[in-house]
């Protein structure tokens, strides 16, 4: 019986009863108490700087080394060609649109945990984990099995045979290790829920250490070539994982506990992130393929700026999810006012540091592209696109606060559809249009690139200052209330 319904129960039996009132009116008065508890406990509600700092910096680390870790692969098969350089970043490209949907849908397992936080509901926590994990499972299973059938593919969409060879022989490997990733999403998430970016940091360190040795281990040594790469991050995953899942064995699963309702819960917030990650890496996985097709030195040089660009885009996305904690919290304590504030504190913070990316990629593109080749073709075309990247870089700023702020709040699906048709509306048509059509290569993908950041974060800066993320904030508040246990009346 939901609480909802015993508590109906209770009054209709025996409204006056003071007893049974006192019963029925426990648990409310209960949470008043916790909020208020919580509240006190949100000290950093007055600075809310200072402790954004104090999640995000480990969390910026931990997705700098996910980002050398994918620098790893290219840099050691930069070593066999440029036509490797690029089927790995086709094969890639294609393993993590197999897992996006997962990958952005288990985010909502740290909206629902942080919510939880804010309200003083830790007994939810454990089932939320479960929830997660189970979750993460099946959608890795269903990616394995899909990707039996995408793999052959590869090879018909790359520029020349080895591409397209490299690229289907990587993305077999890398796609084995789908449900070991997602589950190491989720644990991830759960830390972060709860306020704990340190664990998640030794983490993925300890993986991307082994990740290196593995990488020059099974690439030269054992001569495996590029496949050696994937097998070396499928290793370095499913050491995180196994990491993590050390990790939250202190705190316990939940999984006597788990019940459909919160894998429901999980599913209603995660589908319109998981389908919001799903189509925009979409749209980046088929601006991947044209620029594939227009020649190796384009898709080498894509790939290669890639790796530069992360280790701005990466940081200021680690910002981005410490907000969405902090402002989970705030929803989840009734604070809304919180909200604007910590997300305009968090767009300062990133903007200094994307704005400094922007000088150094603008500066000195040389340089940076100096580590992966010394051809001259590819270094022209590559230095282009970082002129381009230096462009974006501080609007993606803005995208990537303004979507985790939102999703902090649990106003996931009007931003979810915007920013989708937004991807597909942009990004294709002018790669098509600018690189294939008016032979702009890589260029004009980057472009359209462009236009879909710009667009997006305009949009959803938009949607946050007028507080179109309200409603969604209530609803989530109703949903902790509705879940709060009742005691059953003593016979």
């Amino acid at each position: 019986m939901s609480p909802r319904k015993r508590t109906s129960s209770l009054t209709d039996e025996a409204p006056t009863d003071p007893q049974t009132s006192s019963l029925r009116q426990e648990p409310r008065k209960e949470m008043q108490m916790n909020t208020l508890e919580q509240r006190e406990k949100l000290r950093w509600r007055l600075k809310p700087f200072p402790e954004l700092a104090k999640l995000a910096w480990p969390i910026a680390v931990s997705m700098l080394s996910f980002s050398a870790m994918t620098l790893s692969d290219t840099l050691f098969v930069s070593q066999l060609g440029a036509a490797q350089v690029a089927g790995v970043g086709l094969g890639g490209v294609a393993a993590f649109t197999l897992i996006c949907f997962g990958f952005g849908g288990l985010r909502s397992v740290k909206v629902l945990i942080s919510q939880a936080v804010g309200a003083a509901r830790r007994d939810r926590i454990p089932r939320l984990v479960a929830a997660g994990i189970l979750s993460a499972l099946a959608l890795g299973l269903v990616a394995v099995v899909l990707g039996r059938f995408l793999g052959p593919l590869l090879t018909n969409m790359a520029a020349t045979t080895l591409q397209g060879q490299t690229a289907a022989e990587y993305f077999w490997a890398r796609n084995l290790s789908a449900p070991l990733v997602l589950t190491g999403v989720v644990l991830r998430e759960v830390r972060y829920g709860v306020g704990d970016s340190r664990s998640p940091m030794r983490t993925s360190l300890l993986a991307n250490g082994a990740n290196i040795g593995l990488d020059y281990l099974f690439i030269f040594p054992l001569g495996m070539g590029a496949i050696g790469a994937a097998w070396a991050s499928v290793a370095a995953s499913a050491i995180e994982c196994f990491a993590l899942y050390y990790v939250q064995r202190r705190d316990g699963f939940g999984f006597r506990d788990v019940r459909s309702r919160d894998v429901l819960e999980v599913v209603r917030m995660g589908w319109p992130l998981g389908l919001q990650m799903l189509v925009e890496v979409g749209s980046f996985a088929l601006l991947t393929l044209l620029i594939a097709g227009m020649g190796e030195t384009d898709g080498a040089a894509h790939q290669i700026a890639l790796q530069i660009i992360h280790f701005s885009f990466l940081p200021a996305f680690a910002t981005g999810e410490a907000a969405s904690i902090l402002v989970g919290q705030a929803v989840g304590a009734n604070e809304d006012e919180l909200v604007k504030r910590v997300g305009r504190q968090t767009l300062l913070l990133v903007s200094l540091y994307t704005g400094s990316c922007c000088l150094v990629f603008a500066l000195f593109p040389d340089w940076l592209i100096s580590g992966f080749t010394d051809d001259p073709v590819l270094i022209r075309t590559t230095r282009s696109l970082l002129y381009l990247g230096a462009v974006f870089q501080l609007f993606d700023g803005m995208h990537i606060v303004g979507r985790c702020v939102l999703r902090g709040t649990g106003d996931v699906r009007f931003p979810a559809l915007v920013t989708g048709a937004i991807a597909w509306l942009a990004t294709p048509p002018l790669t098509y249009f600018l690189g294939k059509q008016l032979g702009w290569g890589a260029v004009g993908g980057w472009v359209g690139l462009s236009v879909e950041i710009i667009t997006g974060a305009i949009f959803l800066w938009w949607r946050l200052e007028r507080g179109g993320w309200k409603r969604a904030a209530e609803r989530s508040r109703q949903e902790l209330e509705s879940d709060i246990p009742v005691p059953v009346a003593a016979e």
